[in-house]
């Protein structure tokens, strides 16, 4: 009973911290400087990727409950690993900076970026799509089942500000913008791979994490937004992916890089991995890791 009410105790606050996108800050060398087993990992990043690895966490925790019945050289210690969603760009400063053991990054790594992260390793965990995605009572999709970059970017930018401006059967409503904040990695792959040098409209809802942009679609019949393919797959028939340049947003499309808006799903770390986090990254990449990463909606990297 006490192990067990331990590892409830764990999941529950590695869950609140995934939904405040918070937490105690532990510095994740401070452990490790005083030469004793460190046994708490500590991961950081992308809204979009925290629900998956805190997922395997979980499994993780429940399977092996201490440290040495994942290998008998480690100590008979708790496994504490904590989830902290803040954005792709907060996780990888949290690498820079040294306040967490991973950054959790859904967009790839800049060169930039890299070169800050001394040993810098990368896991890849999947792949995303963001899809452009609308309310079920939004007929566009039956009107207009594939847009075009151009029509998305007109969307996007604010030149299109009604639908029946986009196709003149359509409702004399207004159009409402939900993104992302306009500084997140979403964000950024949306702007390189669709908008080009066009920005959003300033007016656009910025939603704080992938989970609401999806609800702000659910909510407002009038809404479009770039939801993730997992966030998309989680919520059949809630919300509406369309195609784009007549590329439907599929598994087999975006392995094949047919549709353009797709997105690594990285694990970064800087330096040499531990040996108790190697053997969480293994996990991580096991068949078990990766069919949880399918099973959260995301195409699995192996």
């Amino acid at each position: 009973m006490k192990k067990l009410l331990s590892i409830i105790t764990i999941i529950a606050l590695l869950l609140s911290l995934v939904l405040t996108g918070c937490g105690s800050k532990v510095n994740s060398n401070e452990e490790a400087s005083n030469n004793e087993f460190k046994s708490q990992i500590l991961f950081k990043g992308s809204s979009t990727l925290a629900p998956v690895i805190a997922k395997i966490s979980t499994n993780f925790i429940e399977k092996y409950k201490t440290w040495d019945k994942v290998d008998k050289d480690f100590p008979n210690k708790s496994l504490d690993i904590f989830v902290s969603a803040g954005g792709s760009s907060a996780g990888v400063k949290a690498v820079i900076d040294g306040s967490s053991d991973f950054g959790m990054v859904s967009r790839s790594v800049s060169d930039e970026e890299k070169g800050k992260i001394e040993g810098y390793k990368e896991f890849k965990i999947g792949l995303d799509a963001l899809t452009i995605s609308v309310n079920p009572e939004n007929k566009v999709y039956e009107v207009k089942k594939s847009l075009s970059t151009e029509e998305i970017q007109k969307i996007f930018s604010g030149e299109y500000k009604y639908w029946d401006e986009l196709d003149s059967s359509l409702a004399h409503e207004e159009i409402v913008i939900v993104t992302r904040d306009l500084g997140g990695g979403a964000h950024k792959v949306f702007q390189k791979k669709v908008m080009g040098d066009k920005k959003v409209r300033e007016d656009a809802i910025q939603a704080p994490s992938m989970g609401a942009l999806v609800t702000k679609i659910m909510e407002n019949k009038n809404a479009i937004g770039y939801a993730s393919y997992g966030m998309v797959n989680q919520n059949t028939g809630k919300i509406i992916p369309l195609d784009v340049d007549g590329v439907s947003p599929t598994k087999e499309n975006i392995i094949s890089g047919d549709y353009k808006i797709s997105r690594p799903l990285l694990v970064i770390k800087k330096g040499e991995l531990l040996p108790q986090e190697k053997a969480f990254i293994d996990f991580l990449l096991s068949e078990e890791g990766m069919k949880i990463v399918e099973k959260m909606g995301f195409v699995p990297a192996k």
